[in-house]
């Protein structure tokens, strides 16, 4: 099967590394222009870029900021014209014990980035889908929604559940509009974000979660990423896909 997406314009958010750089780059492979948001690390985000080539850019915005993420998605749309599909992959997960003194600030943290963030983007990508009849949201969750998470991470759990909940219900209320949207559901992805745990635990800590005797990585992501933006699996709107090998089965 061949997906050629060489007239698609695309934003991934959380693209300097990781997940986002690996969407990235194989949307490119397929022909995509990519915007690519980073926040803090400009030379990694060229890099991606230099990678794709297509005429894609970088955009810098910090999605803690409701006025920033609005910027972001005006900038991409003035910058290439029209926008077909959000990638909203951005996230952070923060330790935060129930008695740290910072944790209403965590919390809250957490979720202007992992839930208010795309909450917005999906806003403003609804608004400009429902005028060209046309677009795709792909909105990155975790098995957290549904298995739930450590009490150090309560925070970041709540918010992969209502990034769920709004997938859901964009599915449903804008399919006659031409909008499909869906959601991952990743485990344990080897990047920078389970480093720590790594440490802390070593590999045979999460490793014995997994049906495999290998880490999930970016690249096992990215091809579903691509079909999922193609449109050949639009009659999915709605549905959340599971790439946790089989860490989490529901």
């Amino acid at each position: 099967m061949k997906i050629d997406l060489h007239t698609k314009n695309i934003l991934v958010t959380g693209a300097s590394r990781g997940i986002g750089a690996a969407i990235s780059k194989e949307l490119g492979k397929s022909g995509a222009r990519i915007a690519i948001h980073y926040n803090n690390d400009k030379e990694s985000a060229e890099t991606v870029m230099q990678s794709i080539g297509n005429k894609s850019k970088i955009f810098k915005a910090d999605l803690e900021d409701p006025i920033e993420c609005e910027m972001l998605f005006n900038s991409v749309l003035k910058e290439f014209g029209h926008i077909d599909v959000i990638v909203n992959n951005a996230g952070i997960a923060i330790s935060s014990p129930l008695n740290s003194k910072n944790w209403v600030n965590e919390w809250d943290k957490t979720m202007s980035i992992n839930l208010r963030a795309i909450g917005i983007l999906c806003n403003l990508a609804i608004q400009h889908f429902k005028t060209r009849k046309c677009g795709r949201i792909i909105n990155m969750a975790s098995r957290s929604a549904f298995r739930g998470e450590t009490a150090k991470f309560l925070a970041y759990a709540a918010s992969k559940g209502g990034v769920v909940s709004l997938s859901k219900s964009i599915a449903k209320e804008f399919g006659k509009d031409g909008i499909t949207c869906f959601v991952l559901a990743p485990g344990w992805v080897k990047t920078d974000m389970i480093q720590k745990t790594i440490e802390e635990h070593g590999e045979e800590y999460i490793l014995k979660d997994l049906s495999f005797d290998r880490f999930t990585e970016p690249k096992d992501i990215a091809p579903i990423v691509t079909l999922l933006a193609s449109g050949l699996a639009d009659h999915a709107t709605g549905t959340t896909i599971d790439i946790n090998a089989a860490s989490y089965l529901h």
